[in-house]
């Protein structure tokens, strides 16, 4: 697996068009030092064709030295790996992608092997990092599949009141990620530093809510990098 400790806090979720939110693109690009990827999301996936505007945001991560992962939904193990696999192979393909993001990711043991498929598929198919996304904390057996593991995703009430188990204590930072939404701007700091206490290595915090709360970076997304700089490791150059 790809541990890359040397790497930033920020786990962003860019779930927002070029001509929607072109600043928020710039303001990643800016912010390469604090991030540890970008989750590239099109249309719930890499959609039908390439986009020349998603083409052009991506290699200015890229040239920055941002990770960016494609973001394919598994339906909770309800999506055939025929149909998952192309959507890998289409991120592959258009925007040269450094991994996955599997997003609704079953936490049951059951689907265990059906998830063993799709990781050693994506690695197969030229993924450096696999990104699992259950929203919360899964099966201990999925900890040996993917690299990075989301273990909450959810409001800040709900972050407050997080279970941890004992079992992700015992492992590296680095392997988990918390997505917080709906947090206002004085309860920023204080979230990421729970995050850490959680031993989540990874975490992005947003005070958009709804439906999709990653339609636009957050609007303290700034102070964000500034708490990150001062409680949380940069990047390495």
């Amino acid at each position: 697996m790809t541990l890359e400790p040397d790497r930033g806090l920020l786990a962003v979720p860019a779930y927002f068009h070029p001509s929607a939110a072109p600043a928020d693109w710039q303001t990643l690009v800016n912010a390469a030092d604090y991030l540890r990827m970008v989750i590239l999301n099109i249309d719930s996936g890499p959609g039908l064709a390439k986009e020349i505007m998603f083409s052009a945001v991506v290699q200015r991560l890229k040239l920055a030295g941002i990770p960016v992962m494609g973001y394919v939904d598994t339906g909770y193990g309800r999506c055939s790996r025929e149909l998952v696999q192309r959507q890998i192979a289409r991120y592959h393909a258009w925007y040269r992608v450094d991994g996955v993001f599997f997003d609704q990711v079953s936490a049951d043991a059951e689907h265990l092997p059906q998830y063993r498929s799709l990781a050693a598929a994506a690695r197969g198919m030229g993924a450096r990092t696999v990104v699992f996304n259950h929203g919360v904390y899964p099966a201990y057996g999925y900890a040996k599949l993917a690299d990075l593991l989301v273990t909450f995703e959810g409001r800040l009430r709900e972050h407050e009141n997080l279970k941890v188990p004992a079992w992700a204590y015992g492992m590296p930072a680095q392997r988990f990620c918390h997505l917080v939404y709906g947090t206002p701007r004085a309860d920023t700091e204080r979230t990421l530093q729970r995050a850490s206490r959680f031993n989540a290595g990874a975490v992005y915090v947003t005070d958009l809510d709804g439906a999709n709360p990653w339609r636009r970076l957050a609007g303290h997304f700034n102070r964000q990098t500034l708490a990150v700089g001062r409680c949380g490791p940069r990047r390495v150059s």
